[in-house]
C-alpha cells in the first residue's frame, strides 16, 4: 500500500511538470488586429503605437508592393535594407513580425549589427552569402539564423550582386550598426576608450571617425 501510494505521488509530480511545460506560453492577443494610427484621436494605446478605429480599417494597412523591386545601392558598405515594418504596414502592428529585404552589390556588406528586438531567419534568394556570428557560405535557397540580440553579418564575396530576405520577429526590431554606435555615437567616445579597447593608436580611432 505504501508503495502504490509513492508511485502515485512521482507520478502526480511528474504530471504536474509536464504540464506546466505543455501549456506555458505567452498570452494571446484580446485582439484580431491593431492598425497603427498616426492620428491618437479616437484611438487606444497599444504597444507604443495608437490602434486605428476598426471601422476606418481598409486592406492597404496589410499592404507594401514593390518588394521584389531590385534596389539601387548606393552605401560605401555596398549594400541596401528595405524594410516591411509597423512603420511601411500598419496592420503589423502587435503582430510581432516583419521582414526586410536586403541587396549587396559585389564585395558589398551589411555590416556587424545587432537586432535588440528580434530573432532574424535569413534565407538568399540570388547568389551566395557569407554570414556569420560563425562563418558560414549561404548559397540560393539557403537558410540561417540570427538570435536575438546577437552580432552578425552578411558579406557578398562573389562579383554578381546578391539578395535575401530576412523575417524577424519584431513589429519593430531594431538596428544597432556597432561601428556606427562605437565611433559615430554623439556625445563621442573617448578617443582613450576606443584607442584601449581596440589596442591600437589614437590616430587610427581619429580616422577611422572622420570616415564617419
Amino acid at each position: 500500500m505504501r508503495s502504490s501510494m509513492s508511485y502515485l505521488v512521482v507520478a502526480a509530480a511528474f504530471l504536474a511538470l509536464f504540464s506546466s511545460v505543455v501549456y506555458a506560453n505567452d498570452p494571446s492577443s484580446l485582439q484580431d488586429f491593431c492598425v497603427a494610427a498616426k492620428n491618437p484621436n479616437a484611438a487606444v494605446f497599444v504597444n507604443g503605437l495608437f490602434c486605428k478605429d476598426p471601422k476606418l480599417v481598409v486592406a492597404e494597412d496589410f499592404y507594401l508592393a514593390g518588394f521584389n523591386k531590385v534596389g539601387i545601392v548606393k552605401s560605401a558598405q555596398g549594400s541596401l535594407v528595405t524594410p516591411a515594418n509597423v512603420a511601411q504596414i500598419p496592420g503589423l502592428n502587435t503582430l510581432g513580425i516583419s521582414l526586410v529585404r536586403i541587396d549587396y552589390a559585389p564585395r558589398g556588406i551589411n555590416p556587424p549589427h545587432t537586432h535588440p528586438r528580434a530573432t532574424e531567419v535569413l534565407v538568399v534568394l540570388e547568389g551566395s552569402l557569407n554570414v556569420g556570428f560563425v562563418t558560414k557560405v549561404l548559397h540560393k535557397g539557403d537558410v540561417f539564423v540570427f538570435h536575438i540580440g546577437l552580432v552578425h553579418f552578411q558579406f557578398n564575396a562573389g562579383h554578381i550582386r546578391a539578395v535575401a530576405i530576412a523575417a524577424l520577429s519584431s513589429q519593430n526590431p531594431g538596428v544597432i550598426i556597432i561601428a556606427n554606435a562605437l565611433f559615430e555615437s554623439k556625445p563621442s567616445i573617448d578617443d582613450d576608450v576606443l584607442a584601449k579597447a581596440f589596442q591600437v593608436d589614437k590616430k587610427v580611432v581619429n580616422f577611422i571617425q572622420s570616415k564617419f
